[in-house]
């Protein structure tokens, strides 16, 4: 998958302009956190994370113990950690696609069995329980999905993720939910983590997407089975030891401030989403399936349309300076590709959906 070799990372922010590719919000600069970190000792952590932090990030919650919390650099460790745990090559693992990179190149590189059950389109890329409880087979171990989802923004139905637990706990295999997107929650509820539905599941959540914290790298898995958390931590330790103490200090001041940070956040992400709205209802090229939460969305060129991807994407991004997300990214057809319209300004947003009308427009038949 060669979503790295053509980030906005890789391919150097200064050549682009309106940066429409991004699946997270604005990065917040460090002037803005009010934050003194003079006393702070660089010493090792504690292995688990912080206690401290370990608690925010449950958030009060009744369900969770603070060592049901791991904390781990970025969340793509975390994801790195439960595949390398969970998986050998004579397992076997079921991915609903669209799927981060992680959780389909890692299993693919132990070289376990993989059943993919891709979202459709179609179906409002709901999940298709009767296909993932099909695919279930004796040496199953994990079921990997992402909720709410990325590129989609689609929020699974609450009873869906139990359906998908209670298979799991009937087979004997574990539930992977990725929920990095769980903060933006800018027009529906916030519900508890899903591991706190069963010690089957695992949670894994992040600050890099909802609080514009990437470079922190501060992500964490949550789990109420005590053995295999232990399992986690070995793995962790075997990897990194523990976090970087000023990563795990300044993601303390944000998680203690989540009231203050994120009102703002949902209130950009609202004027951006109505905008980008009326923009993709007027398509007369594209039609979507409307996000529920996170700051992206999955269109695609409508059917009987043909579109000449090597010259769209050369035009879009080295004459109109923009960008999106690619569908070969999730291993998706040329005809998608993902919106994200947290990161940009309003402004931007707007100038980079018209220099994608205007690419669009040239080289679609």
């Amino acid at each position: 998958m060669p979503i790295e070799i053509e980030s906005p990372e890789e391919m150097g922010y200064d050549t682009i302009r309106y940066n429409l590719s991004e699946s997270s919000v604005r990065d917040l600069p460090f002037k803005e956190l009010d934050i003194d970190l003079s006393e702070v000792v660089l010493a090792y952590t504690v292995h688990r994370g912080d206690a401290h932090l370990r608690s925010l990030i449950l958030e009060e919650s009744t369900y969770f113990q603070v060592d049901d919390v791991l904390v781990t650099t970025g969340a793509a460790l975390a994801l790195f950690i439960v595949s390398t745990t969970l998986l050998d090559k004579n397992d076997h693992i079921i991915v609903i696609r669209p799927n981060y990179a992680t959780n389909i190149e890692t299993p693919r590189a132990i070289g376990c069995a993989m059943t993919i059950v891709d979202l459709n389109f179609d179906q409002q890329f709901d999940l298709d329980l009767e296909a993932i409880s099909s695919a279930i087979q004796p040496n199953t171990k994990l079921i990997s999905l992402t909720n709410p989802h990325n590129p989609t923004g689609k929020v699974f139905p609450l009873d869906a993720i139990k359906s998908i637990i209670a298979m799991a706990e009937k087979k004997g295999c574990r539930v992977l939910v990725d929920e990095t997107y769980r903060d933006l929650n800018f027009q529906t509820p916030l519900l508890p983590y899903f591991a706190s539905l069963s010690d089957r599941v695992i949670s894994v959540g992040s600050l890099s997407k909802s609080f514009g914290a990437p470079g922190i790298r501060t992500g964490w898995l949550i789990c109420r089975d005590k053995a295999l958390m232990e399992q986690f931590l070995a793995a962790k330790e075997q990897m990194i030891l523990g976090n970087a103490v000023l990563d795990e200090t300044i993601a303390m001041h944000l998680l203690a401030q989540k009231s203050t940070f994120l009102p703002p956040i949902h209130a950009h992400i609202r004027e951006n989403f109505a905008f980008l709205k009326n923009w993709l209802n007027e398509q007369t090229l594209l039609e979507w399936v409307q996000p529920e939460a996170g700051v992206v969305c999955f269109p695609r060129l409508k059917q009987g349309l043909q579109l000449d991807f090597p010259n769209f994407k050369k035009t879009l991004y080295e004459e109109h300076k923009t960008m999106v997300g690619y569908g070969h990214w999730f291993e998706q057809p040329e005809r998608y590709f993902r919106i994200g319209f947290g990161y940009p300004s309003t402004s931007d947003l707007k100038a980079g959906l018209a220099c994608l009308d205007s690419s669009l427009a040239q080289w679609v038949r």
